[in-house]
């Protein structure tokens, strides 16, 4: 008989009579953020079947499985849509051709059908139980394409397309993969996830998902995932050899508390090519820099704009957190196919006065400088930071940018071709901007900024980000 959802909740109970202030933590990041304005009046009705757990398909490895420290600092629950449609198939075996591939694929990536515990030195661990990632197969009452444009975080609508656990009040008590097929009137269907980060960075989920989709395509895995994790294990004792900004705290002078208590407005500014190019040339244009990324250029100027909208005081400190992939950075590297979060969080430190009183160029070089810090003897202090902290990278006042523009999750293909669309049904933290990818096919030159602000900051922001 196929297991059932009513054991998922039984295990956590355990987990909660264990004294740890890891349990507090995490509470707090499971939340679904709501969004001011929705999209005109459309409602989305989708009738969720019941919950299966869905194991490996064959006997897997049991027992408990090592979290390093990069992955301890990002349990929080990442959601993803992706809508596919094919003019040759339709969408009637769409679930079953993805549940049965899921069930193969969770042979390799076998972690992901254990529970999250906490182990006894406090720290977040997988019970490798294999258990099953969780199935919901699901119908809309409309077509597809009255979803609309999935760029712009609408948890009021594509909340629906992924499913919620009910009675979770922590992320004990949510297995690391939920899974939801909708299917739609006249063909095509929306695939949710539901992960933890704290089982895998952006790379390593593309790899996943895309391990996924070849294996329904009755493919071979082109990257076979390296499940070893104790390679990233801290040092003992612990060295902190740099400081680590990105676990400072600063006091919130200007009061962002209460600007934060107005609602919430949601935005997609897209920077095309020649918006790129501007911003780059303007970073430049000084003299100060010889050169800079893309990247460089577009956070530092989003930084300043986000600050000018916050009307953050002159002596305001302001952070800016971004995850740089560490992968190539250690010595030796990441295997290929790390299956776990290879990237870390560097610090740039800037007065609000310093950030909106110099050229562009003088954020985008603190972003530089940032980067280059990221050496392997960096990153290892910094997983000793944390062993020996235990702290967490402090979000006052800060802007924390995530990169997805270089994922290609766009080339998933589980026998219906790419996805039409794919993104993120909201963002997780109101600290965070994510940069997608933009544009059509595979012509994704551009990038979408999304971001939330309190309304009357989002409204002086639309002007801002213009250059």
């Amino acid at each position: 008989m196929e297991p059932t959802i009513s054991r998922l909740l039984s295990r956590a109970s355990n987990q909660m009579s264990q004294p740890s202030n890891m349990v507090d933590y995490i509470s707090t990041q499971f939340y679904v953020l709501t969004i001011a304005e929705p999209r005109e009046k459309f409602e989305l009705c989708v009738e969720q079947g019941e919950p299966t757990l869905v194991p490996p398909a064959e006997e897997t490895a049991k027992g408990l499985y090592f979290l390093s420290n990069l992955d301890q600092n990002i349990a929080v629950i990442v959601r993803t849509v992706y809508c596919f449609r094919s003019q040759e198939k339709g969408n009637e075996e769409a679930a079953q051709v993805i549940k049965a591939a899921l069930a193969k694929v969770l042979v390799h990536y076998y972690p992901l059908a254990g529970r999250l515990a906490i182990s006894d030195e406090g720290k977040l661990i997988v019970d490798c139980t294999g258990e099953g990632a969780v199935f919901v197969e699901a119908e809309a009452d409309c077509e597809m394409e009255d979803v609309g444009d999935i760029t712009k975080p609408n948890p009021d609508t594509l909340g629906k397309l992924v499913y919620t656990i009910l009675g979770a009040n922590n992320l004990l008590e949510m297995p690391p993969l939920v899974v939801q097929v909708t299917t739609f009137r006249s063909g095509g269907f929306i695939l949710g996830l539901a992960v933890n980060h704290c089982m895998f960075d952006g790379l390593g989920a593309m790899e996943f998902v895309n391990s996924w989709g070849e294996t329904a395509r009755g493919l071979p895995i082109s990257v076979p995932p390296f499940v070893d994790r104790t390679v990233l294990e801290s040092r003992n004792p612990p060295l902190v050899s740099f400081p680590h900004h990105e676990f400072a705290e600063i006091e919130d002078v200007s009061d962002t508390t209460a600007l934060y208590g107005e609602e919430m407005a949601y935005r997609s500014f897209c920077f095309e090519p020649e918006k790129l190019g501007r911003v780059k040339r303007r970073a430049l244009e000084d003299g100060a820099l010889a050169k800079c990324t893309t990247f460089e250029a577009l956070s530092g100027h989003v930084w300043r704009a986000r600050t000018e909208a916050l009307r953050l005081q002159p002596g305001q400190k302001t952070k800016l957190l971004f995850a740089v992939d560490g992968r190539s950075r250690f010595d030796p590297p990441l295997p290929q196919g790390y299956f776990g979060n290879g990237t870390m969080l560097t610090a740039c430190l800037s007065t609000a006065g310093d950030l909106l009183g110099r050229p562009l160029s003088f954020a985008v070089g603190l972003v530089q400088d940032a980067v280059k810090t990221v050496t392997d003897e960096y990153m290892r202090s910094a997983m000793d930071y944390f062993e020996a902290t235990r702290a967490r990278p402090s979000l006052t006042p800060t802007l924390l940018i995530t990169t997805w523009s270089r994922l290609s999750f766009h080339t998933t293909d589980f026998g219906w071709g790419e996805p039409v669309q794919s993104g993120p049904v909201t963002l997780p933290e109101k600290e965070v901007i994510l940069f997608l990818s933009h544009g059509k096919e595979r012509k994704r030159k551009g990038i979408n900024v999304l971001l939330g602000l309190p309304s009357s900051a989002m409204a002086r922001l639309q002007d801002l980000m213009e250059i």
